[in-house]
């Protein structure tokens, strides 16, 4: 719409001053439309091209240099051609050489410095919205987050489990304490970090695997592939439990059919994989924890969890962050 407003205006002023001149009507036919396609298309390359693949995510500034120098060449050099063709220049006239480079260059970034300053303009501002909605939404979600981490009914559940322990096997019971004690010790000293090593997310996982196999029995079993090292990677921090809390919730053991459930960590995904039971939850899933995650990999990543649901599977790809790239 930027363009629309700037170029139509642009065009009544180019015929109004062609008017004046007297010109013929080719330069009308040529030269305005010339002048709006080159001008658009340069800033388009500029947006599109130069500044994401040069500036953005590779910072090649000799490149981006180079090829931004050689499109306002181009772009000068063919509004140039088009000028003096549909004037009925003489070609034996044509000027070359390195002052007629400059010349380009400096009419090319006349010609298109206000629109593309108002396009930059106005995604930045967006860019500004958008993270500010995001960095608000995030706070809300890792309140709720939180809440949910520490909240009366995940520890009744566990107090329950410990209980029913206690009278039928107190070595199990021991070492049910110990895994809770060491979650809530990780839930705490985690609550305020954005991401987390993943060899710590998985020593937490494996913590939180524990509490529900001991919970519900056989009704789960989890396996853990480990295809890379996991140094120098990292999850935003809960992700894991949001992923394993998923399966508990939503699928439930029947018919002596267990529900399998597998984590694999890749080079640059951890995939959760289970098995599906038919069993509906009593209460409808918002899907307020895999929101969550979306929000915050929004922040992090430029990459989003990848899910895949079909009748018997249901998969969710979280991207592992390698800061020194991301952040």
């Amino acid at each position: 719409m930027l363009l629309i407003i700037y170029y139509g205006v642009a065009v009544l002023m180019s015929i109004y001053d062609y008017a004046k001149k007297g010109e013929d009507l080719i330069e009308y036919l040529l030269d305005i439309p010339s002048f709006v396609i080159v001008d658009i298309t340069v800033i388009c390359l500029f947006l599109y091209w130069l500044l994401p693949n040069y500036v953005l995510n590779n910072k090649k500034y000799f490149q981006f240099t180079f090829w931004g120098l050689f499109t306002l060449i181009i772009a000068g050099f063919w509004e140039d051609v088009v000028g003096f063709y549909s004037g009925g220049g003489d070609w034996n006239t044509f000027k070359y050489g390195f002052q007629q480079c400059m010349n380009y260059i400096s009419n090319t970034t006349q010609s298109i410095g206000l629109p593309f300053g108002l396009l930059l303009a106005k995604k930045y501002y967006e860019e500004q919205i958008l993270y500010g909605n995001i960095k608000e939404k995030q706070k809300e979600n890792e309140l709720k987050l939180l809440r949910s981490q520490i909240s009366p009914h995940f520890l009744f559940n566990n107090l329950n489990t410990l209980d029913a322990l206690i009278d039928s096997d107190k070595e199990k019971a021991k070492e049910y304490i110990n895994r809770l004690s060491l979650i809530y010790r990780y839930l705490i000293q985690t609550k305020d970090a954005e991401v987390m090593e993943l060899t710590e997310e998985m020593n937490f996982a494996e913590n939180y695997m524990f509490l529900i196999k001991t919970r519900f029995g056989n009704d789960y079993e989890f396996e853990i592939i480990k295809n890379v090292s996991l140094n120098d990677k990292f999850v935003p921090t809960g992700a894991i439990q949001t992923l394993l809390e998923n399966i508990a919730k939503h699928n439930r053991a029947q018919h002596g059919k267990v529900i399998s459930a597998t984590l694999t960590i890749d080079e640059e995904w951890l995939t959760v994989s289970n098995t599906k039971s038919n069993i509906k939850p009593i209460q409808e899933s918002l899907g307020t924890g895999l929101k969550n995650l979306e929000y915050r990999y929004t922040l992090l990543s430029d990459q989003k969890p990848v899910i895949s649901n079909t009748p018997d599977t249901y998969t969710i790809k979280i991207p592992i962050i390698q800061l020194s790239n991301e952040l």
